[in-house]
């Protein structure tokens, strides 16, 4: 039996107001009225460019997670540089994301803004597509609140700096930025795994493979028949910057628990991947990973969940883009 609106009110009223202002204005059934075939329409678009491109899963994800960490989650990262403005998205960081990533949120806001225009935001898109693209390839399904709006700051490359973790960072380093922005040690471990996706380039990790040390040609925490393998893919990677290796060695198209094994076997390509599990502040956590993949999973959906809603912008703070590449007021002009 239905519980009388009244009652119901009263068990989702505390729940809200645990919640800063602008995530309480956050529903999973936003669009429900004013864009009923939204969900429809992206199990569509993200199928049809996930099955074409298998690597668009990895590359969109990595995309949100960008976006979300420097102004919010809100899409800021989708924005075009132009003869005024080196924007976030050509941050050297940045110029890495792959181009299917950025090709899918368009094709899914084209097709949106054909069914109910000016609806939709870009910031949404991204969160939901990264969400449909994790389940795809076989990782936890998650709720993704949506009602978040574009931003209307024209974010700089400047800006994104000290935001993302770099490869060669220390772990106390990481652990501090994830901390400035409210996450956990436990979050930024269980983020982590979504390098059990993707790819990354020979220049992020070839410092492990050549002229490690004065001592050591190879990084010694590396299994050294991986390693072996890296020096024998990236030989050319200076004359080839496009030349990268599976961040997961054994099952690189699977979203599950194999990121956190590779690890205990030194096949962590990344050296911030590796020195998870040699720190002893997330090496508990690695072990708990690799052993139950269950917990994994309920660990990545918590983390995941709380960057979905990270300094979104919501009414009159943001704006509802017709192009996910520029400010309407640009746009307009174009």
């Amino acid at each position: 039996m239905a519980l009388p609106s009244f009652l119901l009110s009263l068990l989702v009223l505390p729940f809200l107001t645990l919640l800063p202002p602008t995530q309480s204005q956050l529903a999973v059934d936003y669009y429900n009225e004013t864009c009923p075939k939204f969900h429809d329409i992206m199990d569509q678009v993200v199928a049809t460019k996930q099955i074409a491109s298998p690597t668009t899963a990895a590359a969109t994800l990595r995309l949100f997670f960008h976006d979300c960490m420097v102004e919010g989650c809100d899409a800021s990262l989708l924005l075009a540089s132009n003869a005024f403005n080196i924007g976030e998205r050509d941050a050297d960081i940045n110029l890495s994301l792959p181009g299917d990533a950025f090709d899918v949120i368009t094709r899914a806001k084209t097709s949106l803004e054909l069914q109910c225009p000016g609806i939709v935001s870009c910031a949404d898109i991204l969160a939901v597509a990264a969400r449909n693209l994790v389940t795809m390839v076989g990782g936890p399904f998650y709720s993704v609140r949506l009602g978040r709006k574009d931003g209307l700051v024209i974010t700089k490359a400047s800006m994104v700096e000290g935001h993302i973790s770099r490869p060669n960072m220390s772990m106390t380093d990481i652990i501090k930025i994830f901390d400035s922005k409210g996450f956990t040690t436990e979050d930024m471990v269980s983020l982590s795994g979504a390098h059990t996706i993707g790819f990354s380039h020979c220049s992020q990790f070839s410092d492990r493979i050549f002229n490690f040390s004065p001592t050591s040609q190879i990084d010694p925490s590396l299994n050294p028949n991986y390693a072996e393998g890296l020096r024998k893919l990236c030989a050319n990677y200076t004359k080839d910057p496009t030349v990268s290796a599976f961040n997961d060695a054994i099952t690189p198209g699977k979203f599950d628990n194999m990121y956190y094994i590779n690890l205990q076997r030194g096949l962590g390509l990344l050296a911030s991947d590796q020195a998870l599990a040699l720190d002893p502040r997330t090496r508990p956590l690695v072990d708990l990973y690799a052993d139950n993949q269950a917990a994994f999973f309920e660990g990545f959906t918590r983390a995941i969940e709380k960057v979905s809603t990270y300094k979104v912008k919501t009414g009159t703070e943001g704006e509802v883009r017709h192009r996910c590449d520029a400010l309407n007021s640009i746009a307009a002009k174009q």
